[in-house]
């Protein structure tokens, strides 16, 4: 039984885990809502194959507006979800077996543990996919440190580029200062050069996702200031206007809506400005594509 205190994000919650739970309300279990094939991501991610994706259970962020809600809020049931080390990786090689080559880990900040074991478990029986981090970026330096070596292609949002939003859609405040930490390491480790093979996708690199929401244009304009000059005008990113009001969005009246043309194209204006290049961004319609339903079976869950 470990003994370790979990201190792998911004909350700090020094617990230990086979003890008692922290923020996440995870103990040392792997719990996973669902191993599907995704085809939503960026072109160099998903490509025509898809990514094998792994959703975690619960979350370290909570996001009153979050689209995973149905199994990140920290509230929903995690018994049914437990899955061992042998089940996981099965239904992964699976997938692989399919012809996808890129294997996703998403809200993985609590999971590890589990995530070495996965990768490591997956190079015993010789299969070796491209490895994404698909995180929130509310991790510790520590945290991402540890998976230098592991990881192949770093795939952080950048929520909130004001600390008053933070606080009050995510309860993090701090959480512009430890997303942007996080991030400088994952760009220490991968620089700003994005690797493309000959089919098209990615193979190493990051990719730094930002998500436009509806009213608060000033917060995008921050974070894309602090990527560009914290971190490098030349990362890419992924400027997300997909916003659709889910989970806790209609309790804030400003959040009911989805995002403007304009709203978005004022950020696009200005990410363009800093000299943020390199990237995607979306069409407006994109909101309607992207919202996915974890009640569905797994080949389902994105429509």
């Amino acid at each position: 039984m470990t003994t370790k205190k979990c201190n792998l994000c911004g909350r700090h919650c020094n617990v230990v885990r086979s003890e008692r739970t922290g923020y996440c309300h995870i103990d040392t279990g792997m719990y996973v809502s669902a191993i599907c094939l995704h085809h939503g991501e960026e072109p160099v991610i998903s490509g025509e194959r898809g990514i094998c994706n792994v959703f975690f259970d619960h979350c370290n962020l909570q996001c009153v507006f979050c689209q995973n809600y149905q199994i990140s809020n920290n509230e929903s049931p995690l018994h049914n979800d437990l899955m061992s080390l042998d089940d996981c990786c099965d239904r992964i090689k699976s997938l692989l077996d399919s012809g996808c080559r890129m294997l996703g880990f998403v809200s993985p900040t609590p999971y590890l543990d589990h995530i070495y074991n996965i990768v490591n478990r997956l190079h015993q029986h010789n299969y070796d996919p491209t490895i994404v981090y698909n995180t929130n970026a509310y991790d510790t330096v520590q945290s991402i440190k540890s998976l230098k070596g592991i990881v192949d292609i770093y795939l952080p949002d950048y929520k909130y580029g004001s600390y008053k939003l933070a606080g009050r859609l995510s309860k993090a405040e701090n959480y512009p200062d430890v997303a942007l930490e996080a991030i400088k390491e994952m760009y220490h480790q991968k620089g700003h050069k994005l690797i493309i093979g000959s089919d098209g996708l990615a193979t190493s690199g990051i990719i730094v996702r930002h998500l436009v929401l509806p009213s608060y244009i000033e917060n995008s304009k921050s974070a894309l200031f602090n990527i560009a000059f914290e971190v490098s005008n030349k990362v890419h990113i992924s400027l997300m206007s997909q916003y659709t009001p889910m989970y806790h969005a209609d309790k804030y009246p400003e959040l009911t809506r989805k995002v403007s043309t304009e709203e978005y194209n004022e950020v696009v204006d200005y990410m363009l400005e800093l000299g943020l290049v390199n990237g995607w961004t979306q069409e407006p319609e994109s909101a309607d594509f992207y919202v996915p339903d974890f009640c569905n079976t797994p080949s389902k869950i994105f429509g």
